[in-house]
């Protein structure tokens, strides 16, 4: 399947470095943009994980997730070159992000998202004063169409794996990350982010570089994309299964992210569905944390695999927004899965 072109500007995003030092330059032009969340402890989270976890709280963040970091970027320049308008595919957060992003420059955006996209995602697009478009489920309904409407209104596409000022701004979240936690005395073994499209892992490989903290990957057993890559090489299509992790639901994992990846990711795991639930729940009410399915995944690989890696491992709670009526099921009894 091939990847959402970068958009009409495709030559300035030719050198943009990736590694520490764009990582370093990506936080320093995000000062004051977005909020530097915090670092989060919690004693019942660490007794189950058998290590000390240290939550970054993206959950938190501007736009209920870490992805404004690399929305706010790539806008950004696609404005700084004259841009008309920004168009972008998501099972979501992406989604929310460049609407953000688009109004800061008063940009027309228009986001296309699947056909089932939570009701809560969608609210906060058109809130932001975004159009949205739905198309299907899969990842390359969602991409032929923000073709066909890249064409037409002349926009350009804001990629959410491809585009390398998206990953370097989600890899400040990591940076961040990983420099509270050295404030605190201490040097993380590992950091645990959520897998979907990829930028998130990819991100986190460039930010952890040279550091000594691995990087392990965390996607649903469901939708298992970085996994299949990995087994073969390259990236591949998996079945598109069912997960109550809307935002990981991407079932290929983009060119560049695999790249990064392939190379310096530690581990991947994968993470059964009652799992994703259950952490979910353990956040909300062991550290009082209200994140999402996605955010979860991570924080359920944590618990069940953390002190594999060392007694201080990192989790990227990359976002909280999460259906009410989700959390309502599961407070009832429910797993909240079927």
């Amino acid at each position: 399947m091939p990847e959402t072109a970068p958009g009409k500007h495709p030559a300035l995003f030719a050198e943009t470095p990736l590694d520490r030092d764009g990582v370093e330059r990506a936080a320093r032009e995000l000062t004051d943009r977005v909020w530097r969340t915090p670092v989060v402890r919690c004693a019942p989270l660490d007794a189950i994980a058998g290590a000390r976890l240290w939550l970054k709280a993206e959950n938190l963040q501007h736009g209920g997730s870490f992805k404004v970091r690399g929305a706010l970027l790539a806008v950004d320049e696609l404005a700084r070159a004259g841009s008309r308008g920004v168009i972008a595919q998501s099972t979501g957060n992406h989604a929310i992000a460049v609407a953000l992003a688009a109004r800061e420059h008063r940009l027309p955006a228009t986001l296309v998202l699947p056909s089932d996209a939570p009701p809560a995602k969608v609210r906060r697009i058109r809130d932001a004063g975004a159009e949205v478009v739905t198309a299907g489920t899969l990842l390359a309904e969602r991409v032929a169409v923000v073709e066909q409407l890249r064409e037409r209104h002349g926009y350009d596409a804001v990629d959410p794996y491809q585009n390398p000022r998206v990953v370097l701004g989600q890899a400040s979240a990591t940076a961040e990350l990983l420099g509270q936690v050295a404030a605190e005395g201490v040097r993380l073994d590992a950091v645990i982010v959520p897998v979907g499209g990829g930028s998130a892992v990819a991100g986190a490989c460039l930010a952890a570089e040279g550091t000594g903290t691995a990087v392990v990957g965390a996607e649903p057993a469901a939708v298992p994309a970085l996994t299949a890559a990995l087994a073969a090489g390259l990236p591949v299509t998996v079945p598109a299964r069912y997960t109550v992790a809307d935002g990981l639901r991407p079932d290929r994992i983009g060119a560049l992210p695999f790249e990064l990846a392939e190379r310096a990711v530690t581990a991947v795991v994968t993470v059964p569905e009652p799992a994703i639930g259950e952490a979910l729940m353990a956040a909300f009410l062991h550290a009082r944390l209200v994140v999402e399915p996605a955010a979860a995944t991570a924080l359920a690989a944590a618990l069940a695999h953390a002190a594999e890696y060392g007694g201080d491992v990192g989790v990227l709670l990359s976002g909280g927004n999460v259906e009410p009526g989700l959390i309502a099921s599961l407070l009832a009894g429910r797993s909240g899965l079927d």
